[in-house]
């Protein structure tokens, strides 16, 4: 089976705590992030989320609804997502946040893909998904440098 696996990584001047409820604010996310336009559901392990996103370039968004896999309260959580037939298409999709100091912080976005589909899609993986999570990265970094 394929994988494929992306990682985006920013620094954020703003403590991880401030980070990390601005990440977690699902109900926010419409107002500021360009590429999860809308996250519903509970950060508890094995809880079903409802995940919109919006790849720059795309007219429409996608929704998914991956189950959460990792959660770390105040360091990390991850979802697991997959198309209808197994083996097709999936992915974890994971958040990480590492307090560089009181006021810095280290935000880390990435995934790992894997099944049948990913050499096919590994242009738009590497294209439009990535530019995905770095403007997510630079939108929370906007928001949380912002909020001082």
């Amino acid at each position: 089976m394929a994988t494929h696996e992306l990682r985006t990584e920013i620094e954020i001047a703003a403590p991880a705590a401030r980070i990390w409820s601005i990440l977690t604010d699902f109900a926010a996310y419409p107002s500021w992030n360009p590429f999860i336009v809308a996250l519903e559901g509970a950060l508890d392990v094995g809880a079903p989320l409802v995940a919109r996103m919006r790849p720059p370039g795309s007219a429409r968004a996608l929704t998914f609804k991956p189950r959460v896999t990792v959660h770390e309260p105040g360091k990390r959580f991850a979802w697991f997502g997959t198309l209808p037939i197994p083996g097709l298409f999936g992915g974890e999709h994971g958040f990480e946040l590492t307090a560089l100091g009181p006021d810095r912080a280290r935000f880390v976005q990435g995934e790992e893909f894997r099944g049948l589909l990913i050499p096919l899609l590994r242009k738009t993986l590497d294209g439009a998904t990535r530019a995905g999570f770095v403007a997510m990265n630079e939108a929370l970094k906007q928001r949380a440098e912002a909020a001082r």
